[in-house]
Parts: structure tokens; C-alpha cells; sequence
């Protein structure tokens, strides 16, 4: 088992196209699914740790992944039954069946275990399973101390991360990606029906993956004579709700910044004191970035949506410096702030929208967020943080990543403000790899160490023990 940190992330297409030149090269279906249901026997079998398994078996190739996999348990000393919806109807299915030498009994009559096997349908399910079939499973998942995936769960579709049988059916504790992550293993609503994912490696060439999954980030550290403009400035422009620019402003501070400057208000009291404070003008931001060279302007969080925040943004556009546009400056970005983005030269350009700002600036989307981040970054000139439990960065030139890592408590006011402070601060201090994806994990994992319950303040303040660590 691979944990996923990392990982390429494919589409079904991209599945079965690798599958596809594993056998031109020679490499039979068989041969495959042995690989495959292989190591999904030794996975439970770790996992089950001496307890009776059931495996519930499909018609297709996913089901044959577990006619093997029954097959190396029972050889291993574990005690194995299956159950099965019908007759396996792919060759190589039917031959893992035969060379399985133990009963198999109907779906609807199987016994309940400790460990429960899901090798229904897997990857390409298209529509809800049958009612028998998503009966017969959700009562095999509810009975199970431990329930494991094949692939991807029988209720999900595997590349937009839609769920069927969302109430029929409960989720597993594991899944077992075959050869590769696919998308609905991190997207919403589907994430969670999988529980924990670790990778099966089925020895496929993965070329071009649509994404990779978010891995911990590094950092070119700082040298002997670096100083607080080297390590670099944030300036953060702030407006009609002082607080969330104050949180951006410590957020990059604690983030890893050299020198933080809040351009607002008022007087910034309610900010670290090494955060320097100074009424808004667009002489001042002119002022304050004037002969630096490692400089990233914020713009957004708490702006406004006035004339007074549409010059705010205006000058911050207009300051060539890179730029991290967040809330209420996304509602005011229009095409031509798009032509400006794309016509820079750099990557240097980051929009953080969440669901209800991705839609007002980019419109309606369906089917995977992937797509639709990577649409609206290549449309924007910029990369594109799509906020959410599913957060999707992808920049204009076709990269993308996802984190897995679902926080419940950063549904909170402020953390979207904290996290523009850290993509700021990650974009000055050298991200080795995407910044903005190094920030998304950054701020996750200070979530992850305060536990539940905690105020963006606290969530600012927890990433200068988060970025000590990397």
C-alpha cells in the first residue's frame, strides 16, 4: 500500500488507456488483474489482522480483482467467503472465478464478516447500483468492524466525484486504488464514501495525469545574509472590514515573510507588532514596494465593493508586483483584468475564490472541479485556488493538485483570510514546487494540529510551528 501524498491523480480515460499500453507491451489482462487482486490481498490481510473476510464480487474485471484476491487470502490461512451479483463477464474475470476453488454464494444470501471486500464495480460505474445489489452492500458495510474498497467505492462516479445510492449505501474505512488515485477519491461529495485511500501499484506507465495530490511542502531556507526585504515583503491592502486583512497580514507574517505592511484604515493595533501599519494611499503601496524585489501584494479580504476598493484594486493590478486576489476583489475582476494577468510573463498571479466566488466570477460548472479549475485558471491568466474540503489549485498552464486533507473545523469566518496571507507568504519565501499548493497544505496541517474549535487567529498564529517543521 503507497499512501497518496503526491500522487498522480488519473481519469478513468487515463486508466485504461495506460492499462491499455501495459498490454500492447505485452502484459495480458491476467496478468494484471493478478497484480491487482494480489495486492489487494496482502492489503486486508495486514489489515484484517487474523479476522474472517468477505469479499462481494461484480460481474466485471473489478469483481475478478477479487476472485484473486480470495484466492491468495485462503492460501495465506485466512478464512475467506464471497459472494458475487452473477456470473463474472469478462474472460479474465471468469478464469480468476474458476481457478477460486471455494463456494460462492448469491449477493443477496452472504454472510456478514469482520472484514468486508467491495469488488462490485469500481472504476467507470455510471449510475446507481440495482436496489438488491446497494441493499446487499450497505448491510455488508454496517456489519463490518472494517469495510475496504476495490478501487473506488460501488457508489461513486469515478472521475467528477458524484455519489449514487448516497442513502443506501454507508462508506468504507479503506479504499485500494488500483494503479493510480482517480479523482473522486479527493473530490466532494464522493471523498468521504472512501475513507482512507492508499495506492495498489499495478506497475502502470501513468502519462500526463489530469492532477497530483498535495504532499508536504519544501522551502529553500533562508541564508546568512538574507534580510527581512530578501526573505520578502507582503503587502496587504485592506478596506471596509479592517479584521480580514489583519488575519491575511498575520497570516504572512507566520507564514514565513520577511516584513509584513498593512495599507488600510486604521491603525493596525489589533495586529502583531511586527506587522507594520500605514493609512491606505496608492503613494503609499508605491512607497512601500519601491526598489524591492521579492514582493507579493494581497488584495480582497475585506475590501469592499465600492469605488474606493475598485481603485484599491485597480492600483494593486496596476503595480506589476505579483498579486494574491481574495474575496471581495474577485467579485470585481472582469476580462480585461484577465488580459492584464495572462499578459505577464510569470506565474504571479493567485485567485483563492471559494464555491459562491468561483461561481459570481467564472460562472456555472459541472461535472469535476479539477476541469472546472483548470478551465477558469487558463481563462484568468492566473492559478486558481478553488476553495472547499476538496481544494483544487490549478494554474493556467495545466498543472493541478487537490489536497486530501478535509478540515471540518476550518468552516469558520476567517480562514479564507488566512489562508491568502499564507499563499502570499509561501510566493515570497520560495515554495520549492507550486506555492500556492504548498500553502493549502500549510494551512490544513495548522488546522490539523489545533484540533476543533479554533478562531482564525489561532490558525495565523499556528503556522509559524507548522512552517518550523518543514
Amino acid at each position: 500500500m503507497i499512501p497518496i501524498d503526491g500522487q498522480p491523480i488519473l481519469t478513468a480515460a487515463q486508466v485504461r488507456a495506460a492499462e491499455a499500453r501495459a498490454i500492447a507491451a505485452g502484459t495480458s489482462v491476467e496478468t494484471l488483474m493478478e497484480r491487482a487482486g494480489t495486492g489487494v490481498a496482502e492489503a486486508v490481510r495486514r489489515l484484517a489482522a487474523g479476522s474472517a473476510v468477505q469479499i462481494l464480487c461484480g460481474p466485471g474485471n473489478n469483481g475478478g480483482d477479487g476472485y484473486v484476491a480470495a484466492r491468495v487470502l485462503r492460501a495465506n490461512g485466512v478464512e475467506v467467503r464471497v459472494a458475487a451479483t452473477g456470473e463474472p463477464k469478462s474472460a479474465a474475470a471468469s478464469a480468476a472465478c474458476a481457478a477460486w476453488d471455494g463456494p460462492v454464494a448469491a449477493l443477496a444470501d452472504a454472510e456478514p464478516a469482520p472484514v468486508m471486500v467491495d469488488a462490485l464495480f469500481g472504476t467507470g460505474l455510471s449510475r446507481a447500483p440495482d436496489a438488491a445489489t446497494a441493499a446487499a452492500l450497505g448491510t455488508a458495510i454496517a456489519a463490518a468492524r472494517l469495510s475496504i474498497a476495490v478501487d473506488l467505492p460501488s457508489r461513486v462516479d469515478t472521475d467528477t466525484g458524484a455519489v449514487f445510492a448516497e442513502e443506501q449505501i454507508g462508506a468504507v474505512d479503506v479504499t485500494l486504488a488500483l494503479g493510480a488515485v482517480k479523482p473522486s477519491h479527493l473530490l466532494m461529495p464522493a471523498a468521504p464514501y472512501g475513507g482512507e485511500v492508499r495506492v495498489i501499484d499495478l506497475g502502470l506507465t501513468l502519462d500526463d495525469p489530469i492532477a497530483h495530490v498535495m504532499a508536504r511542502p519544501g522551502f529553500l531556507r533562508p541564508q546568512v545574509d538574507d534580510h527581512k526585504y530578501s526573505r520578502g515583503l507582503v503587502v496587504v491592502i485592506g478596506g471596509g472590514m479592517p479584521g480580514a486583512a489583519r488575519l491575511a497580514a498575520a497570516a504572512a507574517a507566520h507564514g514565513g515573510a520577511g516584513y509584513v505592511t498593512l495599507l488600510g484604515d486604521d491603525d493596525a493595533d489589533a495586529v502583531p507588532h511586527a506587522i507594520v501599519g500605514r493609512p491606505w494611499s496608492s503613494h503609499a503601496l508605491r512607497d512601500v514596494i519601491h526598489g524591492k524585489r521579492n514582493n507579493v501584494v494581497v488584495v480582497g479580504p475585506g475590501l469592499g465593493r465600492d469605488e474606493t476598493a475598485r481603485e484599491r484594486l485597480a492600483a494593486a493590478i496596476a503595480s506589476g508586483e505579483r498579486l494574491v486576489v481574495d474575496g471581495d476583489a474577485l467579485h470585481l475582476l472582469d476580462d480585461t483584468a484577465f488580459a492584464a494577468f495572462a499578459a505577464r510573463d510569470d506565474d504571479d498571479v493567485v485567485l483563492t475564490p471559494h464555491a459562491g466566488e468561483f461561481q459570481a466570477l467564472f460562472g456555472d460548472w459541472r461535472g469535476s472541479k479539477i476541469d472546472a479549475a483548470l478551465a477558469a485558471a487558463k481563462r484568468a491568466g492566473a492559478t486558481v485556488v478553488f476553495k472547499g474540503p476538496d481544494t483544487v489549485v490549478a494554474t493556467r498552464h495545466g498543472e493541478a493538485f487537490v489536497s486530501a486533507d478535509r478540515r471540518r473545523w476550518l468552516s469558520t469566518a476567517g480562514t479564507g483570510d488566512v489562508l491568502a496571507g499564507t499563499v502570499a507568504a509561501a510566493m515570497v519565501s520560495i515554495a520549492i514546487g507550486d506555492p500556492a499548493a504548498a500553502a493549502v497544505w500549510m494551512h490544513a496541517e495548522a488546522a490539523r494540529r489545533l484540533g476543533g474549535a479554533f478562531l482564525a487567529d489561532d490558525l495565523a498564529r499556528e503556522l509559524s510551528p507548522v512552517r518550523a517543521a518543514l
